[in-house]
C-alpha cells in the first residue's frame, strides 16, 4: 500500500481527531458548574453529550450537500471526481438507520461508562469490539477464522484482562475512582463493544459495497441517531436515575435543561463540548475515509495509536497514575490487533522466512557450482595427463 500525502492527511486527522474526541468528552466529565438550583456538581449527562457527537455527525450531511452544490455549478462532472463528493448518492437513507441505533446505545452507553471510570481505560477496553466482531462475522457473514486471528484474539481477551486489573491499582490524587465505579464503568464500556460489533457487521454486510461517500454516510447515521436521541431526551427528563448514574438535582436519567445552564454558566466546560462537537464530526470523516481509501484493517490499527496517545497525555495531566499493567495490557491489545488483523508480526514473520529460503537457495546454487567447477577441473586436468 502506497502512502500518498492524502492518505496521510487522514491518518493523522484520524489519530488527532479521535484523541481530542476522548479527551475533551473525560474533561467535561471532570469539571463542575453551577446547576438550575444554583448548585455547583459535576456534570454527568452522558445523553446530552451523546447528542452533541451526533450534531457533529449531521455537520458532516451539511458539509456534504455544500460541497455537492459548489462543484455540480462548475458543470464538468466535479461532483463524482472530487474524493469527498464521488460515490453512489442515489440509495434509501433508511438503510443507515439500524447503524445509527448501534452507535446511538453504545455511545451512550460508552459515555456513562467513561465517567465512572479512567479515559485511558476507556480507549483500551474499546479494543474487545475485535473480539464481538469475530464471533459475529462467524455467525453472520460465514467468515473462518485462520489460527493466526485465533491468536489474536486470544492476545486482545489476555490485554483486556490485563487492562482491568490495572484500573483497581490505578489512582490519582486530582481524580478518586472506587471499585464499584470502576467495574460498573468497564463493563458498561465492554456491553458498547458488543453493540458496536453488530454496527461494524451490519455495514459490512448492507452499507460497504454500495460505495456511499463517507460525509454522507456519516452525516446520515447522525442525523438518525440525533433525531431519536433528541427525542428520547424528553422522556428521559422524567425517568429516575440515581448516582453514579445521575448527579441533577432531579435525579433523573437526563435533565437537559439543567445542562444547558451548565454549559452556559462554566466557559471551559462549552469548549469541552465544542471540541467534541467538531472533533466527532473530523474524526468520523476520516475513519469512513481511511476504511475507503485503505482498508478497515488501517483504521483499526490507526486507533490503537490513539489509545497510547490518550493513555499519555492522562498521565501527563495527572488525570491517572502511571500503572505498569496497563503498559502490559496495551502491549497485549497491541499485539493481538496486529496479529488478528494481519499486520506487521505476519507479513514480517513471512519476509524473513522468504529471505531464510532465498539465502539457503542462493547457498544451495552456490554450493552447485563450485561442484560443477571443481568437476569441470578435474575433467580438464584428466585431459591434460591423457594427452602427455
Amino acid at each position: 500500500m502506497e502512502w500518498t500525502p492524502y492518505r496521510i492527511f487522514l491518518a493523522l486527522l484520524l489519530v488527532v481527531t479521535g484523541s481530542i474526541n476522548t479527551l475533551s468528552t473525560k474533561w467535561a466529565d471532570r469539571m463542575t458548574s453551577v446547576g438550575l438550583d444554583g448548585e455547583s456538581r459535576p456534570f454527568v449527562h452522558p445523553f446530552l453529550q451523546a447528542s452533541t457527537m451526533f450534531l457533529g455527525e449531521v455537520a458532516c450531511l451539511a458539509t456534504f450537500k455544500l460541497l455537492y452544490w459548489y462543484y455540480s455549478r462548475r458543470q464538468d462532472g466535479s461532483e463524482t471526481r472530487e474524493k469527498t463528493t464521488s460515490g453512489n448518492t442515489n440509495f434509501r437513507a433508511l438503510i443507515l438507520l439500524p447503524p445509527a441505533m448501534c452507535d446511538m446505545i453504545a455511545t451512550s452507553t460508552m459515555y456513562i461508562g467513561l465517567n465512572l471510570t479512567y479515559a485511558s481505560s476507556f480507549q483500551m477496553l474499546r479494543g474487545s469490539v475485535i473480539v464481538f466482531v469475530a464471533i459475529l462475522s462467524i455467525a453472520f457473514l460465514d467468515k473462518k477464522l485462520r489460527g493466526v486471528e485465533w491468536a489474536g484474539i486470544l492476545f486482545v481477551i489476555s490485554g483486556l484482562t490485563v487492562v482491568g486489573m490495572s484500573d483497581f491499582a490505578s489512582g490519582s490524587s486530582q481524580e478518586h475512582k472506587d471499585t464499584n465505579s470502576i467495574i460498573t464503568g468497564d463493563l458498561l464500556i465492554v456491553a458498547a463493544q458488543i453493540i458496536t460489533a453488530f454496527q461494524m457487521v451490519y455495514e459490512e454486510k448492507f452499507v460497504k459495497d454500495k460505495d456511499i461517500p463517507a460525509l454522507m454516510a456519516v452525516g446520515y447515521e447522525g442525523f438518525w441517531g440525533f433525531v431519536v436521541l433528541g427525542s428520547l431526551l424528553v422522556p428521559f427528563y422524567w425517568i429516575p436515575a440515581y448516582p453514579p448514574f445521575s448527579a441533577n438535582p432531579r435525579n433523573v436519567l437526563e435533565d437537559t435543561p439543567d445542562g444547558l445552564v451548565q454549559l452556559y454558566n462554566n466557559g471551559f466546560l462549552l469548549l469541552a463540548m465544542l471540541g467534541t462537537f467538531v472533533s466527532i464530526a473530523f474524526f468520523n470523516y476520516a475513519g469512513v475515509s481511511v476504511t475507503k481509501e485503505m482498508s478497515a484493517t488501517t483504521r483499526m490499527v490507526l486507533d490503537s495509536v490513539r489509545t497510547l496517545v490518550i493513555w499519555i497525555v492522562c498521565l501527563g495531566l495527572r488525570w491517572q497514575d502511571f500503572n505498569y499493567l496497563q503498559v502490559v495490557g496495551f502491549a497485549l491489545l497491541l499485539v493481538g490487533m496486529c496479529l488478528y488483523n494481519n499486520v506487521f508480526l505476519e507479513p514480517t514473520f513471512k519476509r524473513i522466512v522468504g529471505y531464510m529460503n532465498r539465502r539457503a537457495g542462493m547457498t544451495g546454487r552456490h554450493a552447485r557450482l563450485e561442484e560443477e567447477e571443481a568437476g569441470v577441473l578435474d575433467n580438464h586436468e584428466a585431459d591434460k595427463a591423457t594427452t602427455s
